[in-house]
């Protein structure tokens, strides 16, 4: 491999200086407010602070509504992993066998990935809303009773639709690539020896895109537990009776609604820690199971 001379040595640094930059300013210096502020306590009028250990981390741990709000997220983010993943890979799998029109209906395909999640959430709520929703009327004319600002499990599958809707089209890409790059001649091979399409599927093409479901699964556990704080918003608002109250909203509603500084940087501090220890988990013990061809 051949090795890169720059004419000048401080060229480098002034090319990575940028990133350098941002990357202080945008995570290490807010990560670093969120770990001084998890120890700390102000006073009901916020006027000073006072040091208090790990109080504030025992009294989240402890408290009833942070263990729902994890139960909540936890079923939310898999909800939605699931949804979005499996929606994703059927149609990249349609769309490889489409050979006029190709790249129209990928580009289709890839536009809701434009759409920001407070957008998206909207979206979804006007189409189900109990009062004057296409998707809502459908259902009652059908008997089934559909109201998402009463029932906690209706606002939860409304917000995991709108979640895994949002992020299909970053999915589709991926198993697009990934089904591009499987030999044909894998699939001619399996076809002359007598494998019909679902079998050849999941013995052959599945199989081989293992890693790339292993990276999306990464990063749509990522997506589910941050990026979704805006459908959640707009769509629910954590209600009814915080039902789909996640984390990440815990963390909003006890920091800028509450004003409990001290519990919301704790809060923070144990998310982030469980998704890198999830990320941890999935990079020792699920890449096991990935072959890379």
């Amino acid at each position: 491999m051949q090795r890169v001379i720059f004419p000048h040595k401080v060229l480098p640094y002034i090319l990575v200086a940028p990133q350098i930059v941002l990357t202080l300013v945008f995570f290490f210096w807010p990560a670093s407010q969120a770990l001084y502020q998890s120890v700390m306590r102000e006073d009901p009028f916020g006027l000073k602070s006072g040091f208090v250990g790990l109080a504030n981390f025992s009294a989240v741990l402890s408290d009833p509504n942070y263990l729902n709000s994890l139960k909540v997220t936890i079923v939310f983010s898999l909800l939605t992993a699931l949804l979005s993943m499996g929606a994703a890979l059927l149609l990249a799998t349609a769309a490889d066998r489409v050979v006029r029109g190709q790249t129209f209906y990928r580009t289709l395909l890839i536009w809701p990935y434009a759409v920001a999640p407070a957008v998206a959430g909207m979206l979804w709520l006007f189409m189900f809303s109990p009062a004057m929703g296409t998707f809502a009327y459908l259902l009652r004319r059908n008997g089934f009773h559909w109201d998402p600002l009463l029932n906690g499990n209706h606002a939860m599958m409304l917000i995991v639709i709108a979640a895994a809707w949002k992020q299909i089209s970053y999915n589709f890409l991926f198993f697009v690539a990934g089904l591009q790059a499987i030999p044909k001649s894998l699939i001619e091979a399996a076809a002359i020896d007598g494998a019909r399409g679902t079998r050849r599927f999941w013995t052959i093409v599945f199989p081989l895109l293992a890693p790339t479901t292993f990276f999306l699964l990464v990063v749509n556990t990522v997506y589910a537990f941050f990026d979704t704080f805006g459908i959640i918003h707009s769509v629910t608002g954590g209600g009814p009776a915080k039902a789909t109250e996640t984390l990440v909203y815990k963390v909003y509603n006890d920091g800028f609604v509450n004003l409990n500084l001290g519990s919301s940087a704790a809060q923070s501090v144990v998310l982030m820690a469980i998704v890198v220890a999830l990320t941890a988990f999935q990079f020792r013990f699920v890449e096991r199971r990935v072959h890379y061809g």
